[in-house]
Order: structure tokens, then sequence, then C-alpha cells
């Protein structure tokens, strides 16, 4: 199916994929007296003096903004701030129809982080979360983690963790399946940018004692390597990566037990796959051409592959974890989600798989058991 000329068509007969709607309606001169002038005197005068009080009195209970500075979309990379709407429109639909929640999609035509940081804390007001969204590395780095510090509320980017949670609980059944333990693995991540950082640091937190390699377009990450940025170089001195004498992607995979792939489609080979260790796992989520097709995975001998698109088994996408995660972080006033929080959301994940088989690891974006079930932990 020609799924970009039917999206071409359904989006413009839509114009907007969300729209605004009221809880109660104006069609009386009380209800207007009520909800707005003079009645809403009363409630902006309690809120001015006790601030504490505005989830129980607005929609900051509900509500999430989904910004993006355009600059790291999809598998389109750097199209700007138009080109990221109709993606952050997308997200905010998975919010409402999934989680219940009132999602804006807000795109800024800054790309600095200094500049991005001063926007998100500007309009954080408004809202009760902050859902970071295709904003490039390193940058978005020290934009989350500079939100985080200065914010009241959850602010969550979602490239990054919950690529790295539904990851790890993929690899909780896969590795279930394999006879093997995370702990025992030696894990070769492909794409060292927002997913390839998060999920490498999730994993190694999951599984300490777990070996793994990271390797980006230059080869294979190691102390004293020339041209690492200070990300890179945070993963190999905290040891969440393993040093190594350098070596490109065919070289890491040998004797591999795991292979994350969030770089790009066609990089790895039936016989990069064939050298790995026996009945080995292939995560390869590169969108819309993953490193290397299930059959081709199968070929050299993979034993479970899981992939980013939703047309082939194993679909590792983050709709599996945010809906549920900014649903329990709202309902329970959490301010912060933490790694216990992404820890436990994946293996609650995990855990509704009652039978994992090599073709079903992995819940479906559509199990209404997600949401409930995750917020429960996220407290």
């Amino acid at each position: 199916m020609d799924y970009g000329k039917k999206a071409l068509a359904a989006h413009q007969k839509l114009a907007g994929k969300i729209e605004m709607s009221t809880k109660a309606s104006l069609d009386s001169r009380e209800k207007l007296s009520l909800y707005y002038t003079p009645g809403v005197a009363a409630v902006s005068s309690l809120l001015a003096k006790k601030p504490q009080l505005a989830r129980d009195y607005t929609w900051l209970g509900n509500s999430v903004a989904v910004i993006s500075d355009g600059s790291a979309v999809l598998g389109l990379g750097d199209i700007g701030p138009y080109g990221a709407l109709p993606v952050m429109e997308g997200k905010a639909m998975i919010f409402k129809d999934f989680a219940g929640i009132d999602a804006i999609p807000i795109v800024l035509n800054v790309h600095q982080p200094e500049q991005i940081i001063q926007a998100v804390s500007a309009i954080a007001p408004s809202f009760g979360g902050i859902n970071l969204e295709d904003i490039a590395a390193p940058e978005c780095f020290e934009i989350e983690n500079q939100l985080q510090k200065s914010l009241p509320i959850p602010v969550f980017h979602d490239d990054q963790h919950g690529t790295a949670i539904v990851v790890l609980a993929g690899l909780l059944n896969a590795c279930q399946l394999t006879g093997r333990t995370l702990n025992s693995s030696k894990i070769v991540i492909s794409g060292v940018g927002a997913a390839g950082v998060a999920t490498a640091r999730l994993l190694k937190k999951s599984a300490p004692k777990a070996t793994i390699l990271a390797v980006d377009s230059q080869g294979l990450l190691y102390r004293g390597r020339a041209g690492q940025n200070p990300v890179k170089k945070r993963l190999l001195a905290s040891r969440v990566v393993s040093s190594s004498a350098g070596g490109n992607l065919a070289q890491a995979l040998e004797s591999a037990d795991i292979f994350v792939g969030v770089s790009k489609g066609g990089i790895v080979s039936p016989p990069m796959v064939a050298s790995m260790s026996k009945d080995p796992i292939v995560i390869a989520m590169a969108n819309p051409s993953p490193e290397i097709l299930p059959d081709d995975a199968k070929l050299g001998g993979a034993a479970i592959v899981a992939t980013g698109r939703s047309d082939l088994p194993n679909q590792i996408n983050n709709a599996l974890a945010f809906p549920g995660i900014f649903r329990g972080a709202l309902d329970n006033k959490v301010k912060k989600i933490t790694d216990a929080h992404k820890i436990a959301a994946a293996k609650v994940i995990a855990g509704l798989v009652a039978r994992p088989t090599p073709d079903c690891i992995i819940p479906t974006v559509l199990d209404k058991r997600l949401v409930p079930a995750i917020a429960r932990v996220i407290t």
C-alpha cells in the first residue's frame, strides 16, 4: 500500500489531525458568567495566591506539550518546524486516544540549546508535562537535562527514553526465549545519537555486567579516539560502553549476542549476523528501512528479529511507553521520570506478553492494557 499517497490525501482532507473541545458548553448567560467573566476572577485570584492548586482548577493535571524544533524528525532528519508539525500532531493523537491526555503540538523556530530551553521554560506553566521530540543530538541531552533541573514538572525526551524502555522490554523476553541473560550478554549498539545513548545507559543500568559496544559512523567508540563529542566521552568514562582497540561494525558484531540498531538502513548483512553468537537477537530500528530486513537477518541465523516498522513482527515503538509514562506521572504528581521508573515500565511491557514467541516478544501499541499497567508503576 502506498501510505505516502494516502497520508497526503487524508491530511489534506482533515487540515490538521487534532482540534480543541470544551468540557462545558457556553449556551447561556449564566454559564458565560460562571466560566468566564465575572466568575473566573475568583478562580484567578485564588491561583494567584495559591499556585499549587492550579492542577485542581485548570487542565494542568491532564496536559502535555509535545515540543520539537524539527532538527531530527523520524528518518527524515533536519526538516524544520513545519516539517515536524504533522509528526507532533500525530503524537498528540496518540496521547489522547491511548491515554486520554490533552496534548498540544508546539514547534519552535529556534535551534540553539539555550534558545529552546528559554522557550520551553517560558511556556511550561501552561502544562502538566513536557514531551520533547525529534531534537538532534547532542543538543537534546543538554536541553533535557537543564529543563529537568529547572522545571517542577516531568520533562521526557521520548526519542531517548521511550526507545530505551521499549528496547529493554523486548530484550527481556528475547533473552528468555534464547536462554541468555542481559547481564551475561555482549551487546552492540549502532548509532550513538539520542536513542543509542539512552538505550546504552538504560541497558547498563538494568544489566551492569553486560558488555556494551557502541558504533557510530566513524566506527567503534574507544578512549582516545579523535572527534568524539563530550556525550560519547562520558559513555566511555562512566563505563556504560566498553572501550576497545577500535574497529568497525562488522568486527564489533563478531561473537555478539545482541544487535541494537538506531542508525541507518542496510548496514548489516547476513554474514555479519552469522558471525554473532548462536541464536543472536537482532533489533534493527532504522526507519523506514531497517539496518537489516528480518528475512536477511534470519538467513544469517538470527533467532529473533525486531524492527521499528508496524508491518513487520515485533515492532519496537515508543508509543508502547510514553502514553502510560505520562498518564502515571500526571495522575501521581511525579515531577521527574527516573531510571527506576523506566526499568519498571519496561518490565511491565514485557510482562504483558504471557507467552513470548520469536514473532511476539512485545505487545502491540493497540494493546489497551499498556497505559493503565505502566501508569501504576510511575509513582
